[in-house]
């Protein structure tokens, strides 16, 4: 299994000749005000056509990338995703643009519910219980093909499925978490919550402890998402290799376009 970092949270996987993407983004132009992102944060996508399954953890704009996504996926290729949001005006606000342009594409969408598993090629993905910051649905998925199984935690809380996860899915290879721990201040979720709209350092650390992860790599933190309303945590990767060396966990930080094999 060929892993390979992407911007911010997205990740390629490559196996016997086929290719998966998860949370796959190149526009981030509204993240940083319409300026070019930070040089070296945004790697090279995926040839065009060339993928065979995309994973969206959830529909938030940096997360989930409709145009992307139709240069990349090859043709009939699914795009696995949690069920809608449901509500109306602010509730949704988060999502409705990903839904509209997911509802004008040719994409070939399937809903998976969580403890659900798909096989798509020599993937076996399960969806698995997540907790949005913001209160849309999310999922984690477990990625397993060639023996090997990995775990893609998006921008997920921490929460009290890890032990599920480990027992039902596990054992994980490697596990993807997010670790930016941001303050977030955005005039949908008003007033605003002191608390990180998704896991910091140490409790990505902590999760990956939970989940008896052989490795824990840090997504979801850098500079692409650096603005006075979104404040993350100091050394994301840093300070996720402190905690996870204090808890008996391997961390290794992977530099966006960087490959792991497994």
């Amino acid at each position: 299994m060929e892993l390979r970092r992407l911007a911010w949270a997205g990740l390629e996987i490559k196996v016997v000749g086929m290719t998966a993407v998860i949370d796959f983004v190149e526009d981030f132009a509204h993240l940083h005000g319409g300026g070019e992102p930070p040089e070296g944060e945004i790697p090279p996508p995926p040839p065009p056509g060339s993928v065979d399954v995309a994973l969206l953890t959830h529909m938030h704009s940096d997360h989930a990338d409709v145009a992307a996504l139709e240069r990349a996926l090859g043709a009939d290729a699914p795009v696995l995703r949690p069920a809608p949001a449901t509500g109306s005006g602010e509730e949704v606000a988060f999502v409705e643009g990903t839904e509209a342009a997911l509802a004008r594409s040719s994409l070939a969408t399937k809903v998976v519910d969580p403890w659900e598993t798909r096989e798509v090629g020599p993937f076996e993905v399960t969806a698995v219980p997540a907790v949005d910051g913001f209160g849309d649905p999310q999922v984690s998925w477990v990625v397993a093909a060639e023996g090997r199984r990995i775990l893609h935690a998006g921008d997920t809380l921490f929460h009290g499925w890890w032990w599920q996860v480990a027992s039902r899915c596990g054992p994980f290879d490697v596990a993807f978490l997010p670790a930016g721990g941001a303050i977030v201040d955005l005039a949908p979720r008003q007033p605003p919550s002191p608390l990180p709209a998704g896991m910091g350092p140490r409790e990505a650390a902590v999760a990956a402890k939970l989940l008896g992860a052989d490795l824990v790599v840090p997504i979801h933190y850098g500079p692409l998402h650096e603005t006075p309303n979104y404040v993350q945590a100091d050394d994301p990767a840093g300070s996720l290799e402190v905690a996870a060396r204090e808890l008996g966990v391997n961390a290794r930080a992977l530099r966006p376009g960087e490959s792991l094999s497994i």
